[in-house]
């Protein structure tokens, strides 16, 4: 063969695997943490008690959204939302599963359900019917036997089962029925990260989605001994004599950062992010990889009694509410398409878009649910064309929240409580922190947003909580 044929025969298979690499589907690693409050990373807010570097760096390189939103005030809803694309309301799950369902109260909450109904298609059964290795590793909440997530769409499961806490703790023994027990002294969310470490080390250029759900930084809080040494020292410079709260209605939320074991946790987090990240790049998979980093409702800042485990900044509330505490949440997207490293977008995003998004980004057809693309702000200079949002718990909660609703329309938010009919009006832009209500000077626009909210519940297939007779015989 003479030396120009051979290099013909040569150069012909380079180039096709040089295109095949280029037309490769994106791998997607979208990391849920539990609890996360939208002022408990550093690039949101830089008062913040708890150092990040990780995740600001991840910001550093990618999109961060400041007015990030979770589908519900609390953990199950945000999950079902996120797997589907749909609000919690459309699949019946409106409660963390199973609720506290309490009997002796003025209203009784609706029945909702207490797992994903396999009917529903899940992110992980599109992904996976489209050639991706799906692999589930955390916390999953969305259902006991049958529902887990090898029964979603998921090729493996690794943690996932139908507890929302870690029901060992975060040391091994872990007493997880997904999850062999490590070593003794074994950190869950270093065990948990070195699971993700490991299927991405063996995706061996196949295209994957890693959804890596922390248990962290969900009670019980224990602190991370490798990170514990440091907060103590923090908290002791901070030489606080009180720690400041303030009434929420028959509850209590936290004003100040200040709980070493929280941070401590936070730490670990960061930390093991930032691991995930190094994995990627030393497998030669960060240029083909969208990361998606998030919350699945507010920091817990609000209890009935005092000194929850965070505090949500100038956000009013936290976990359980719908004030802002409750149901804003960090959100940074990075990826090999960002039109502008370390933009800051300011549009109302939440949790549904991710469906909606990932599936995009993949070229996947799929039906639109109630998530939008964020396509337009991520790879262009777009917009993503919604202006209404709203949120439904109709349910009583450990925090403190009584049965109500919510909508932000624009700038203007709508709060509704369902035992006196109450409502309260919010402009955002003038008043984050959700301080002055504004129903009684503007009682127009608050009836103009209670008939969008009406709207909204009656369309997605809402139920509502009853009156309680036991309740009013006992009184």
């Amino acid at each position: 063969m003479s030396g120009t044929k051979l290099l013909v025969f040569i150069f012909i298979p380079i180039l096709w695997f040089s295109c095949s690499r280029e037309k490769q589907p994106p791998n997607f690693v979208f990391i849920l943490v539990d609890d996360l409050g939208w002022a408990d990373v550093k690039c949101n807010y830089p008062e913040s008690f708890y150092d990040t570097p990780n995740i600001d760096r991840l910001a550093e390189n990618g999109v961060r959204f400041t007015q990030a939103y979770a589908a519900n005030p609390v953990c199950s809803p945000t999950r079902a939302a996120l797997m589907t694309g749909k609000h919690p309301n459309r699949v019946n799950i409106t409660d963390w599963i199973p609720g506290l369902d309490p009997k002796n109260r003025l209203l009784l909450g609706p029945q909702d359900k207490n797992e994903l109904a396999l009917e529903e298609v899940t992110l992980a059964e599109k992904l996976k019917e489209a050639g991706y290795k799906t692999c589930f590793i955390g916390k999953w909440h969305l259902g006991d036997e049958g529902f887990f997530p090898e029964d979603q769409g998921f090729d493996i499961n690794i943690g996932g089962h139908h507890r929302g806490s870690p029901p060992g703790g975060y040391y091994s023994p872990y007493k997880n029925p997904k999850l062999e027990d490590g070593p003794e002294g074994e950190y869950l969310t270093d065990r948990l990260t070195n699971e993700s470490i490991r299927f991405i080390r063996e995706s061996n250029g196949h295209p994957f989605l890693l959804y890596l759900a922390f248990y962290t930084v969900h009670t019980p809080i224990q602190a991370s001994k490798k990170h514990i040494g440091k907060y103590r020292l923090k908290r002791e410079n901070l030489a606080l004599d009180s720690v400041l709260h303030k009434k929420e209605g028959d509850g209590w939320t936290k004003l100040v950062q200040e709980n070493a074991d929280f941070a401590s946790m936070v730490a670990a987090m960061d930390e093991n992010v930032g691991r995930v990240m190094e994995a990627l790049r030393n497998q030669e998979l960060d240029k083909n990889t969208w990361v998606i980093f998030t919350s699945d409702n507010g920091g817990l800042s609000t209890l009935t009694r005092e000194n929850a485990p965070t505090s949500n900044g100038p956000l009013r509330a936290g976990k359980g509410w719908c004030y802002e505490g409750g149901i804003r949440v960090p959100l940074i997207i990075a990826g090999p398409d960002i039109e502008e490293n370390g933009k800051v977008a300011e549009q109302p995003v939440i949790s549904m878009d991710f469906y909606t998004t990932i599936l995009d980004l993949a070229g996947i057809e799929h039906e639109k649910y109630d998530g939008e693309s964020l396509l337009p702000v991520l790879t262009q200079n777009g917009n993503i064309g919604r202006d209404v949002l709203f949120w439904h718990f109709p349910h009583y909660h450990g925090s403190a929240w009584k049965p109500g609703s919510a909508l932000r329309e624009g700038d203007w938010k709508l709060v509704v409580y369902y035992e006196d009919s109450r409502m309260e009006l919010f402009n955002l832009a003038a008043d984050p922190g959700e301080t002055t209500d504004l129903s009684a000077k503007l009682p127009q626009k608050t009836r103009e947003l209670k008939k969008v909210l009406d709207n909204k519940l009656l369309e997605s297939g809402a139920q509502f909580p009853v009156s309680n007779p036991a309740y009013q015989v006992e009184q």
